[in-house]
């Protein structure tokens, strides 16, 4: 799957992930994290988070075993977003220089519909403050904060939740 989506450039593509775009995946991963979550959280907390880039394993598994959707503009990956288990968002990450254009959305909407295909009545994340507001705006509800122990830090996300339509 390569399509053209809508939004501000024309060029944005959205297609599954292959074991080909990790180095990429973890790029924008890392850069996105120090960028653009730093009004939230401390240097230490950003240092710590980011360092999951470097867990080859953890990130084999996500291709391997998640459904993986990327946004591309111009043959750069601008955002990406994966499934698992049916109804887990584990990752939802939109490249540094991409953010406020529609990106997070359309990716969140083709995790939604892929969801609902798997006939699933809730989907679930564990979200950031960073992108809290956009999943709240999203229809999902906080279930519980988290207090979340890293590398000698501690960070708070958010355990959250939506009833999907038709469930």
């Amino acid at each position: 799957m390569k399509k053209n989506i809508s939004g501000k450039d024309p060029q944005m593509m959205i297609r599954m992930g292959n074991i080909r775009d990790l180095p990429e995946m973890q790029k924008l991963f890392e850069e996105t994290i120090t960028e653009v979550c730093r009004k939230d959280y401390s240097p230490e907390q950003l240092e710590a988070w980011k360092s999951g880039a470097e867990n080859e394993e953890r990130w084999q598994k996500v291709i391997r075993k998640q459904i993986v959707f990327i946004t591309e503009s111009e043959g750069t990956i601008t955002g990406f977003a994966t499934l698992d288990k049916g109804n887990y968002i584990d990752l939802l990450f939109v490249h540094k220089d991409f953010q406020h254009q529609g990106i997070a959305s359309l990716l969140y909407r083709q995790v939604e519909l892929e969801a609902i295909k798997q006939r699933q009545l809730y989907i679930t994340a564990h979200v950031s403050k960073t992108a809290k507001p956009f999943f709240e705006k999203s229809g999902f509800t906080v279930l519980q904060e988290q207090s979340v122990p890293l590398r000698g830090t501690v960070l708070t996300n958010y355990k959250m939740e939506k009833k999907l339509i038709g469930s």
